[in-house]
């Protein structure tokens, strides 16, 4: 742990005295039309130190772009609370790391991710920001979930939903930090958990051109400016 915290510009000496406390979610629902929520907020202390990471993402599997754009805005609208460039910055850096580069696709739409956030940090109050992003979870998403799935859904969507949980795992398994770290500490179950309940592969499955599902590919291979414009402030 402490040549990984070193190796990104945090010095820890090895075998240094640390303590780590984390909440993790990931929701992966049923019905096709929902989207996977996954989320985050975690904090590692060690050397008298401290240092936060989290974040929150999208992964649709049927693409609705005014999902995407609700989601990204709660998440600008809080961020822009606790710094002027936190969302901006976050997005990308949620953009760059939930990339699946055999694929050349993005994992979902996207959202925020942070590591390594110094409890001191002189540009925002990282411990209250850190509290403000764990009571967002599920308030970015809560209005989402319960409007899709009161919709009516296919056998094909449905199959869909189940090729698209393959790329999840993809992610999971070959690049996630996080991941990678968990089974190399061998906790297997508690790590594979988080993986999507039912999955489906086809070789070389692809959808018609034209349809929704070769939309959502086209949109996952570049990342959106998904926020709505801020609002206007008179006098501003």
């Amino acid at each position: 742990r402490a040549g990984a915290m070193s190796g990104r510009g945090r010095h820890v000496e090895a075998g240094a005295p640390y303590a780590a406390a984390a909440m993790s979610l990931v929701f992966h629902p049923a019905h096709p039309l929902v989207p996977t929520l996954r989320a985050d907020v975690r904090l590692f202390q060690a050397d008298g130190q401290a240092w936060y990471g989290g974040g929150c993402d999208l992964t649709p599997a049927h693409l609705f772009d005014e999902d995407a754009e609700s989601f990204h805005t709660f998440w600008r609208d809080l961020c822009d609370q606790h710094g002027a460039n936190l969302y901006d910055e976050y997005k990308a850096w949620c953009d760059k790391y939930f990339y699946i580069p055999a694929r050349s696709e993005h994992r979902g739409v996207g959202g925020i991710f942070f590591d390594d956030l110094a409890a001191d940090d002189p540009n925002t109050n990282a411990p209250e920001f850190v509290k403000a992003v764990g009571r967002g979870i599920l308030p970015s998403w809560r209005q989402i979930a319960e409007a899709r799935q009161q919709q009516a859904f296919s056998e094909d969507q449905r199959q869909w939903q189940l090729l698209r949980r393959g790329r999840y795992l993809e992610f999971n398994l070959l690049y996630d930090r996080g991941v990678k770290f968990g089974l190399d500490g061998g906790r297997v179950e508690s790590i594979m958990v988080s993986a999507p309940p039912l999955i489906a592969w086809r070789y070389r499955a692809e959808p018609a051109p034209g349809s929704e599902e070769a939309r959502l590919l086209d949109v996952l291979q570049e990342p959106r400016a998904w926020a709505r414009p801020r609002p206007v402030v008179p006098g501003q």
